[in-house]
């Protein structure tokens, strides 16, 4: 099996970029471009108390860990958990410095509600695929809350998911290895995007920069 280097890791954070648009992904994450909008800072403000480590707790059979980082050498990605439960069962795996065996459940947190596309879901499942691999352990569910509506949706670790979110590590790394960065079909979801300025998702239009300059000197604006 393919181990990826440490210099070769990509964020995990970057997989639901890559599912929202190939294109905001490859400003951000390769040619390191970035702009604040009212929805970026929110999500920040969100995560702020999420990766927190120093509100790790202990409730009975319950251990809370905020902020955990995470890493896998198979995927060759790395980034944080906002929250992750490790719960007391009589099956599950070995925490240093814990007794018993611990059940692990990954818990994501966004800012708006559940969305149609799978940015969300492939962004956790990858989280538990890395804790999976770092404890030797299967987990089988993970979950998601999202601040507008207040609700945790549990999600199902499922073999299609996982193969989805492996595709999409494999295509974002491709890009990444090839520095590329590609045009795309502009869309409703631009207006909401903080790079909309940075990427001019008009000019994706037009097979070249050239080729739109003449069409705006020529008054044409589609």
């Amino acid at each position: 099996m393919k181990e990826y280097d440490e210099d070769e890791y990509l964020l995990i954070s970057g997989i639901q970029h890559f599912c929202f648009c190939r294109r905001q992904w490859a400003l951000i994450h390769i040619e390191n471009q970035w702009q604040e909008n009212l929805k970026t800072v929110e999500g920040n403000i969100a995560h702020e108390r999420c990766h927190d480590a120093n509100l790790n707790e202990k409730r009975k059979d319950l251990l809370t860990s905020r902020g955990l980082r995470v890493f896998s050498k198979t995927m060759g990605v790395t980034g944080q958990c906002d929250v992750v439960e490790f719960v007391q069962a009589d099956q599950g795996t070995i925490i240093f410095g814990r007794n018993g065996l611990w059940q692990v459940y990954p818990i994501e947190y966004k800012r708006g509600k559940e969305k149609i596309i799978d940015a969300d879901r492939l962004q956790v499942c990858c989280q538990a695929m890395c804790l999976e691999e770092m404890f030797s352990c299967h987990i089988e569910k993970a979950g998601l809350f999202y601040c507008e509506t207040h609700r945790r949706e549990e999600l199902e670790i499922s073999m299609d998911l996982r193969t989805k979110t492996i595709a999409m590590l494999e295509e974002m790394h491709q890009y990444y290895k090839r520095g590329y960065t590609p045009k795309v079909r502009p869309n409703q979801g631009c207006r909401s995007c903080s790079l909309s300025e940075v990427c001019l998702p008009k000019l994706c239009k037009y097979p070249s920069v050239d080729s739109y300059y003449q069409n705006y000197l020529k008054g044409v604006d589609e």
